[in-house]
């Protein structure tokens, strides 16, 4: 099991916790985790793009001139592709973009992205957050003291004084450890989760 540091936030060591192999220690699949990611993206696309094809635009029912002896090429009909005004060839139409994942492949794919983490030292562990009022810049204090930059911060329950602190500052995000998502932890350089939510997390997928 790896065992890494607990901070305060003021950035000062007060233990260490052990992290489940089960959860924080499995073979990075990359696949997955790729396949995770193009999900998520590919979920959030509106797919309402539309254009339209030769048979939909109006006009163009009459022959521009006729089919010979004028020194033009032959045309049919004004609306052909090669027209301005004419239809699109293959004009994208309203389409779902989105895909499913098996349960049992989006768990290996966090798990994964978890572990990556791990084995890159880019987790830090908090014993918690005691924030008795939002205030942005003690939230930069925060990661400051503990040299974070860009960061998902995972709590283990909702916080709004947290939330709201983090909510300005363009370079960090918060999640709850049962909202945790492969893109999110993948795009965050550092993830900063409290000794908590590591708990529960291991309680979810180990």
């Amino acid at each position: 099991m790896a065992n890494v540091k607990v901070y305060n936030i003021e950035g000062k060591e007060v233990g260490s916790i052990e992290l489940n192999d089960a959860v924080f220690g499995v073979e990075v699949n990359e696949h997955l985790m790729h396949m995770a990611v193009v999900s998520q993206l590919a979920n959030k696309r509106q797919g309402t793009q539309s254009a339209k094809t030769r048979s939909e635009v109006s006009g163009g029912g009459r022959k521009p001139w006729r089919q010979k002896g004028t020194g033009h090429a032959r045309q049919g009909s004004t609306r052909s592709p090669q027209w301005k005004g004419g239809g699109v060839v293959f004009a994208p139409k309203p389409r779902d973009y989105s895909f499913k994942m098996n349960k049992k492949e989006k768990a290996l794919a966090i798990k994964s992205a978890l572990t990556s983490r791990v084995v890159a030292d880019k987790i830090k562990v908090v014993d918690g957050f005691n924030f008795e009022e939002v205030k942005t810049k003690k939230m930069v204090s925060v990661l400051g003291n503990l040299n974070v930059k860009k960061a998902l911060v995972v709590l283990d329950q909702k916080d709004n004084n947290v939330i709201l602190s983090a909510r300005n500052i363009p370079s960090v995000r918060t999640a709850l450890f049962n909202t945790i998502n492969v893109y999110d932890i993948v795009k965050y350089d550092t993830l900063v989760i409290t000794k908590d939510a590591v708990a529960q997390i291991e309680e979810v997928y180990a």
